[in-house]
């Protein structure tokens, strides 16, 4: 990763926002729009300029090598008709991936339709449970007696005592809100809607009430719960899977949970206008596009297209590693990898593991060195690593080692290493090997020597390969996981639950006992 980097990022008239990147300017223009779009929640879609110091005004940018930490950008808003993204629209072409025009395969006309084709809006929800519950605009005459009540509370202190009617248009307009970011929303949640709810209308606060708020949260409950069997009823896929769940009726899913790690877009409906046999058809063309060289923008498209159709094998079908690697090979890479979990969280993968893993590396250090008892001595001795290897992809590997050490885990179960020499014995431990990280290491290696490889083993598979260092693979290991729908390992399950709610803040308000310790000792 680069030196820490911040931008200025202009977002309109007399409105500009300080972006920190502590990993460094990332490499993809894409992912430094993903993050603009995560730390200043910036919805629409947009494109960017910067501020060229040989003109002193501000031009395209296509490339991130055009900038440096401290230069300034400005967010120019695209038109849309629609607050969601449709899943046509081309995405700015990677600069990693460009190559002299020589090596470049000139684009064929079936290539240039794909990336034309008009597609249909996406149900792919853009963006994840925001920190303020934004409170939407109720119905004229709701708002008209919100209005009448507001002035009197403000007046002699009267609390209003909305009728059925009234109370039902504002649930109903909080539902509508609620189900933009997620369907089943956690009872923290309901907290954040009913608070902002009193807030902006104080004259809705409930007396005998401690918060001010209870009843609203407990009404918007149920009411989301009447909500969801409505949606079901008219055919949501994200509520429909769960209510074969017990049933096990023909046809039927019957393992099918839903959302458990804080995913946005568990298992979004097929794109309007699409079915499962028009997806199907651009997963064959898929098949075809990825044996192509220098074909990364239109395997990014179809891949965006398809997302749906992805989920719901996923999470319908349950498929085996080894099929749906079948099915999908452009999915195993790193690159899409990220892709997919943004899709899924709507939140840059590596580059907000790396930046949270970072920024409490510090803590994370003061933590190890209190531990008391027999974990004492084993952190220790991987910790003494940095001595000799002092470069920032050793000092992560060994802070996660640690951490893992800490939760009272075994870090062999996340890494395992081999020597080169070693094939024999690797092979037969690979096929053993339900989920984990694999290094293989030169023979007569030392700490300050590079891995020959670094990769992934799922239920038995070799995933990926040549992924650099091993904080790199674990943030792309948990990307697997919620791309796969699998279950965290039980025995290093402290261990994911911190990636998760500590460095990726997903669902972070929901800790086991042991990992809220943690967090408050980091946050002391």
């Amino acid at each position: 990763m680069g030196t820490p980097a911040k931008l200025l990022v202009i977002l309109g008239e007399n409105n500009c926002e300080r972006l920190n990147l502590p990993t460094g300017i990332p490499n993809s223009l894409n992912d430094l729009k993903r993050e603009i779009q995560t730390q200043l929640r910036v919805l629409e879609d947009f494109r960017l300029q910067f501020k060229d110091p040989d003109f002193n005004d501000f031009v395209n940018l296509t490339s991130t090598s055009d900038i440096q930490d401290r230069a300034t950008l400005k967010v120019i808003q695209l038109p849309t008709s629609t607050s969601f993204p449709t899943t046509s629209s081309v995405p700015e072409i990677n600069e990693t991936s460009s190559v002299s025009s020589c090596d470049t395969d000139i684009i064929s006309s079936s290539q240039s339709s794909l990336l034309s084709t008009p597609e249909s809006v996406s149900s792919v929800r853009s963006q994840a449970w925001p920190e303020r519950f934004p409170v939407p605009q109720f119905s004229f005459d709701a708002e008209i007696q919100l209005q009448k009540a507001q002035l009197a509370y403000q007046t002699d202190g009267t609390v209003l005592s909305p009728n059925a009617k009234l109370k039902s248009d504002i649930l109903d307009a909080l539902a509508s809100e609620i189900i933009k970011y997620k369907a089943y929303p956690t009872s923290a949640d309901l907290d954040d809607v009913a608070a902002a709810l009193v807030q902006k209308h104080p004259c809705l606060k409930e007396k005998g009430s401690v918060s001010g708020y209870y009843g609203w949260k407990i009404s918007l409950k149920y009411k989301m719960a009447n909500y969801r069997t409505k949606l079901r009823n008219i055919g949501c896929s994200e509520l429909n899977i769960n209510s074969h769940k017990r049933k096990g009726s023909m046809g039927s899913p019957n393992q099918v949970k839903k959302p458990r790690k804080a995913e946005v877009n568990y298992c979004p409906d097929y794109p309007y206008g699409e079915t499962k046999d028009t997806l199907e058809k651009q997963r064959m063309t898929l098949l075809s596009e990825v044996t192509k060289r220098n074909n990364e923008q239109v395997i990014k498209v179809l891949m965006e297209r398809t997302f749906a159709l992805r989920r719901h094998e996923v999470v319908e079908d349950m498929p085996f590693i080894a099929e749906f690697r079948n099915r999908w090979p452009a999915l195993f890479t790193e690159r899409e990898v990220s892709a997919e979990f943004s899709r899924i969280t709507t939140i840059p993968l590596v580059s907000k593991f790396m930046g949270q893993l970072d920024h409490f590396s510090a803590q994370l250090l003061r933590i190890f060195r209190k531990k008391g008892g027999t974990a004492t001595q084993k952190m220790t001795n991987i910790l003494s690593v940095m001595d000799q290897n002092d470069t920032i992809e050793k000092k992560r590997e060994c802070i996660l080692k640690a951490l893992t050490v800490y939760m009272n885990e075994d870090p062999t179960n996340l890494v395992k290493e081999y020597l080169d020499v070693e094939h024999d014995e690797a092979q037969t431990s690979v096929r053993n090997t339900t989920l984990g990280i694999y290094v293989i290491v030169h023979e007569g290696a030392d700490a300050t020597d590079a891995y020959e490889d670094v990769g992934i083993i799922i239920e038995g598979v070799q995933i990926l390969e040549n992924l650099n260092n091993v904080a790199n693979a674990c943030s792309v290991m948990l990307g697997l996981i919620y791309t796969l729908n699998l279950a965290y390992p039980q025995d290093l399950r402290y261990t994911f639950e911190v990636f998760q709610k500590i460095f990726m803040e997903l669902d972070a308000h929901k800790l086991s006992n042991k990992v809220q310790v943690l967090k408050n000792k980091l946050l002391s």
